[in-house]
């Protein structure tokens, strides 16, 4: 059977009208793919990115084992970074505090638990600064 969208009959029928693009998406991708322009490009977003993931990993990395990190470095993503604290019993604490500074969607899948920063591209290194910075002021007080 031909599917709808090939078979002319039914598209004349129903005046040409069974694909129509999804002209909001096309917009809004429109919008996307000019930001990225303007942030220097796709090579200058890798940097950043790179860039994000590195200051948040390290954080996590010498943070004497307060956060660690169970993935293989040559594995770990740029965009979503998952943690956990020594103490799981403080992610109750963790959490509520990243509110209060807000830094909010930080908890983990409710299957593998911990925490989860999605630094996708519109998240601002600065953003990740202040995440960082609140994650050694957490650490400080809770070691």
């Amino acid at each position: 059977m031909t599917p709808s969208v090939f078979d002319y009959t039914q598209q004349a029928q129903h005046d040409w009208m069974l694909n129509t693009p999804p002209t909001f998406v096309v917009y809004l991708a429109g919008l996307t793919f000019k930001w990225l322009k303007q942030q220097g490009g796709v090579a200058a977003m890798g940097k950043i990115n790179a860039a994000k993931a590195a200051l948040l990993y390290q954080t996590i990395d010498g943070s004497n084992g307060f956060y660690h990190n169970h993935v293989a470095v040559t594995d770990r993503s740029q965009m979503n970074v998952v943690f956990f604290l020594r103490n799981e019993q403080h992610n109750a604490a963790f959490l509520q505090g990243a509110e209060v500074a807000g830094l909010v969607g930080l908890k983990g899948h409710k299957a593998v638990g911990g925490m989860r920063a999605s630094i996708y591209n519109a998240v601002s290194l600065v953003a990740v600064e202040t995440l960082v910075a609140y994650m050694r002021e957490f650490a400080a007080k809770h070691q």
